[in-house]
């Protein structure tokens, strides 16, 4: 179909919520061109979408498709008794509506469906795939995007995001569908009075706690004072229970939630960009933090995968650290700890993606932990740990970790946890505050002993069908041939388009740099962006700044 067929069956056959904003469509060509020259993109991530009406949109009806495309993957590869899909929901616009149809679609199906009776945190999501022993999970979340984003990440049988074969062919199964006339949907209540659909009980998400609280790292003679200042803020998602349950359960309890970003709300009216990675996002925390005199700040995004913190530094500011900084300080107390109370395994794993710090395989190096390293996207270390449980060597995994924010230290589940994480960041904290040393002298001894190393990202977005071109031509003029970049030698082109160190294929390029410094540019999976990942070595931070503001002067050429 053209664009305009396309619109004019919507304006005949969509749901009745989005006629209205199908009919405001027809004087602007430009939006609906943008509403339907593509369906929206499914991969191994799933949907993710402006919502809205449209084919490029996540609405009921993308939603419904999709669901109809996971539902024929499952009838068609697992047996009767093992047809059942878990589902869960962020605190997203519509997450609950999403979460509702995917279910009435499944059940119209013949598969079973557990759901979470309230907003739950995708590590929750994951541990009840594996807790039931289904074939399948849903999560309805965009993570940390702006409000306007929704989404629907998919996971396999053993709690991880799907695989790249699994992903290509759901997809093919969405392909073949006509959006229409080829979805099954049932009525989501009717289902659940049937029992076809059943509500995931109290016990799953207590046990998931129970194993957060089981990835302490303290010894049973270890004491410790849990009267640390804590702010949190769930900003405005899923995280607000489990993370101060868990917390609180762990002996926690001076803490302060931010009261702005408290309870769920998908418009997120204090935070546009709901990512712990943003400093916006985090200065009502700072704020609250510094009201109350708080010693650490905690900050989880929407559905509650990924964790920032700010601590306060000799003179009473309050400093924020990167995602690589948080997981250096994680892996090396995981580590030490481990060493001290003779629980390091035989052969131990870290495990991180290309882009993450290069400076913790030299941490990692020195308690002789063995790296392995990863294409972006925490899914790839999922897979990871679930070929060390086939190898039988599942305890060989300690810990894993992404620039983004994202940490890992058990194998419960198979997904980034910031409730994992927070309760670990806490622990940590009060571990190293009771012998005198602050995250911040930690972290300086770590540079000391290792050498200072810097990383940062830079995001360029491109909206809309022109965009998607631009960035794939930037993409092919960075394959065309760099041989230098700010006076750096490019000595080693890593492009994994064809797969690379027995790695899936990805559209991502590496270039190692001489003077010990890469870059890595490749298109996000998610969002509309290019991402350029620059990693400067130097002797300390200023210098480490100076060249990396070269290099991203020289970088920014290609985006203009």
């Amino acid at each position: 179909m053209t664009i305009q067929e396309s619109y004019e069956r919507w304006l005949r056959e969509a749901d009745g919520s989005l006629q209205e904003e199908l009919k405001s469509m027809a004087h602007d060509e430009a939006l609906r061109e943008d509403a339907f020259y593509r369906d929206l993109a499914f991969g191994t991530g799933g949907l993710r979408g402006v919502i809205g009406a449209g084919t490029n949109r996540m609405n009921v009806h993308t939603v419904a498709k999709a669901s109809q495309g996971l539902a024929d993957y499952v009838n068609a590869h697992f047996p009767s008794d093992r047809r059942s899909i878990a589902v869960s929901f962020d605190s997203r616009i519509l997450s609950d509506e999403f979460s509702r149809v995917a279910g009435g679609v499944f059940a119209a199906n013949g598969i079973r469906v557990h759901i979470y009776p309230q907003l739950m945190p995708t590590p929750c999501l994951s541990y009840a795939v594996r807790a039931l022993h289904c074939a399948a999970g849903v999560m309805v979340t965009a993570s940390h995007n702006p409000s306007k984003y929704n989404g629907y990440k998919v996971y396999g049988p053993d709690g991880c995001q799907i695989t790249t074969e699994a992903a290509a062919e759901i997809l093919g199964c969405i392909e073949r569908l006509d959006i229409f006339k080829d979805v099954r949907r049932g009525d989501f209540d009717e289902y659940l009075s049937k029992g076809v659909i059943s509500l995931i009980g109290e016990d799953v998400y207590t046990a998931f706690v129970e194993e957060v609280k089981r990835q302490t790292m303290l010894g049973p003679d270890d004491r410790l004072d849990r009267n640390v200042a804590i702010v949190y803020t769930p900003l405005n998602g899923t995280g607000l229970k489990p993370v101060t349950r868990t917390l609180r359960e762990a002996g926690f309890t001076n803490i302060t939630v931010v009261p702005e970003q408290e309870q769920p709300d998908g418009r997120f009216p204090t935070c546009p960009y709901p990512n712990p990675e943003i400093r916006e996002a985090m200065e009502l925390g700072i704020r609250t933090a510094r009201e109350r005199n708080a010693d650490l700040l905690l900050a989880t995004d929407p559905d509650c995968d990924r964790v920032g913190i700010a601590v306060k530094d000799k003179a009473g500011e309050y400093v924020l650290l990167s995602g690589n900084e948080t997981g250096m300080l994680l892996l090396d107390y995981i580590c030490s700890r481990r060493t001290a109370l003779g629980r390091m395994p035989k052969d131990p794993v870290l495990v991180k993606t290309i882009v993450t710090i290069d400076m913790a395989e030299r941490i990692a190096a020195h308690y002789g932990v063995r790296t392995v390293n990863v294409l972006t996207g925490f899914k790839f270390i999922g897979e990871t740990i679930a070929r060390l449980e086939a190898q039988g060597r599942e305890d060989s995994y300690i810990f894993g970790f992404e620039e983004s924010y994202g940490y890992l230290s058990g194998t419960y589940v198979r997904d980034k946890d910031a409730v994992d994480a927070s309760f670990l960041i806490c622990e940590m904290f009060a571990w190293y505050r009771q012998q005198g040393v602050s995250l911040l002298d930690r972290l300086s001894r770590l540079y000391s002993e290792y050498g200072y190393c810097l990383n940062t990202l830079h995001s360029y977005t491109f909206e809309g069908s022109a965009g998607f071109e631009k960035m794939q031509d930037i993409m092919r003029r960075f394959r065309a041939g760099v041989t230098d970049l700010a006076g750096r030698r490019v000595e080693t082109l890593l492009d994994y388009a064809p797969g690379l160190d027995g790695l899936p294929k990805s559209d991502v390029l590496k270039f190692l740099l001489s003077g010990q410094a890469s870059v890595v540019v490749r298109p996000s999976g998610t969002e509309p962006k290019l991402k350029v990942y620059i990693s400067v070595s130097a002797q300390d931070r200023a210098q480490a700044q100076a060249e990396e503001q070269k290099l991203s002067d020289a970088l920014s050429v290609f985006f203009a």
